[in-house]
């Protein structure tokens, strides 16, 4: 069974480029949009002024806030296991069990 992808035409720095996803075109517009603000953030900054290397430079930044925001999933994985671990050593009364 195939999923229908979707077609959606967005303009980044004057250049159109037509997208297939499996994303909604609302979705895919949103993220193009991001990377443009990315890019334009960088070449507004004044130090870049090719745009191959703003972009270089956004997807760098963009991947950065990916990793960090994948970090914190990191975190919040580890304090679960801690706090089920914390529980699994709680008498039963104190998780919320009946007693034996």
């Amino acid at each position: 069974m195939s999923t229908k992808k979707n077609l959606v035409r967005v303009t980044i720095l004057n250049d159109e480029y037509a997208i297939r996803s499996d994303a909604t075109p609302e979705h895919t517009r949103a993220v193009a949009a991001y990377l443009e603000d990315a890019i334009r953030r960088v070449l507004e900054s004044g130090s870049v002024v090719e745009s191959n290397r703003a972009t270089i430079l956004a997807a760098l930044q963009i991947t950065g806030e990916l990793f960090e925001a994948r970090g914190g999933s990191d975190m919040t994985q580890r304090i679960l296991g801690l706090s089920a671990e914390v529980r699994r050593l709680l008498p039963p009364a104190k998780r919320g069990e009946p007693a034996a």
